[in-house]
């Protein structure tokens, strides 16, 4: 059997456009990571108030708090908890999902928001845990329902690093926005089922033992005529001869050694 030949390896142009995806996806995430910290920082150093910024449920005034909320933290350690989450969930979301992304986003940052100050307790909720919900588990949904390898395979990244998430949507502490994880996740779910058509699959890539099967397949077609007859089709011998066709039988003298 002769061995097929190997898969051609990605042309210039492909990596070309796969290195862009990856720097427009760091560059993004980078973004976002910067912007918490900056936030945090300059509300340190100005000594702002950070409980205007956040949403407080059902109050005209805390509206603004569904643009500003993601970008306040309660203390240093909250903030820290959520980098490392942020920039790994939105450099995969970037980069798997470019153009799902941009409906994405927007739809869990203010969805997110939106709900929190709709049905959330009376408190004051802040920091981008729910953003990092959403992202979680958009990545996870999409990467179900769309059954592609590349997605299929973030989905499972991102549930072995933080399945745990499925476990803070439901109340556990009291300092703790459940309210937030929970609104995050719902629209990070929704965001995936409305969004998994906006980019297209990767070229899938073709395996040298998929064209060996092909090629034996090929082979056994066109060579039917010189294959030996199937084991019913062939007389035996010890049967003796076929009986003729005008009704007689064929007898056989067998004679004896003295005879």
């Amino acid at each position: 059997m002769d061995i097929a030949a190997p898969t051609p390896e990605p042309n210039a142009t492909a990596v070309q456009r796969d290195r862009k995806r990856v720097f427009y996806a760091l560059l993004g995430a980078a973004g976002l990571v910067a912007g918490i910290w900056l936030a945090w920082l300059g509300a340190f150093a100005l000594g702002w108030d950070m409980d205007a910024l956040g949403i407080r449920p059902r109050d005209p005034h805390g509206l603004v708090g569904i643009l500003t909320a993601p970008l306040v933290h309660a203390s240093f350690e909250h903030l820290m908890s959520n980098t490392l989450p942020l920039g790994l969930l939105a450099a995969l979301t970037l980069y798997a999902y470019p153009r799902a992304s941009r409906v994405a986003l927007p739809l869990i940052w203010l969805g997110s928001g939106l709900g929190v100050w709709l049905w959330a307790r009376s408190s004051v909720h802040v920091g981008i845990s729910g953003i990092t919900h959403g992202l979680m588990f958009f990545l996870f949904v999409i990467g179900l329902v769309r059954r592609d390898r590349l997605g299929v395979a973030i989905a499972l990244l991102v549930f072995f690093l933080y399945g745990g998430m499925l476990m803070t949507v439901l109340p556990r502490e009291q300092q703790v926005s459940f309210e937030y994880h929970l609104a995050g996740a719902v629209m990070g779910a929704l965001a995936a089922l409305l969004t998994f058509r906006l980019d297209a699959a990767l070229p899938r890539k073709r395996y040298s033992w998929e064209d060996e099967e092909h090629d034996e397949d090929v082979h056994a077609t066109a060579n039917d005529e010189l294959e030996p007859p199937a084991p019913q089709d062939v007389p035996v011998l010890w049967d003796g001869p076929r009986p003729r066709h005008n009704g007689g039988g064929n007898v056989i003298v067998f004679r004896r050694p003295d005879a």
